[in-house]
């Protein structure tokens, strides 16, 4: 899985060139990655940090419900990928094209073996 961050503020801004050229880069990025078959198993852009709720159960207790992140971070995931490539090297070229790399960060985590259902 590669999971897309950048830090808040970062980037190119929303109504600028910059940020056109940059769409243009994510738009020919998956339209290579939809040609080539198999590589993408999903791939989805994530809503804000603030539509984000966070569950948690401290020590077993009751659940406790908190608007925003998990965790507080410089750098908010905005986006993720799971893809099919055969090892960690073709996982790290496929990162290095991605356009956030340039003011984020993508982090590369294998799916765990372990299968769940439900």
């Amino acid at each position: 899985m590669l999971m897309l961050r950048y830090a808040a503020g970062a980037g190119p801004q929303e109504g600028t060139p910059e940020l056109d050229d940059e769409m243009k880069r994510w738009m020919e990025l998956n339209q290579e990655l939809q040609s080539s078959g198999d590589v993408v198993i999903s791939a989805a852009g994530l809503e804000t940090d603030e539509a984000a709720t966070t569950v948690r159960a401290p020590g077993g207790g009751e659940a406790v419900l908190c608007d925003g992140p998990y965790a507080e971070t410089k750098e908010l995931l905005f986006s993720f990928y799971v893809v099919n490539v055969p090892d960690l090297d073709a996982a790290v070229a496929l990162a290095k094209r991605m356009p956030c790399v340039e003011y984020g960060s993508v982090e590369i985590r294998p799916l765990s073996a372990i299968e769940q259902t439900g």
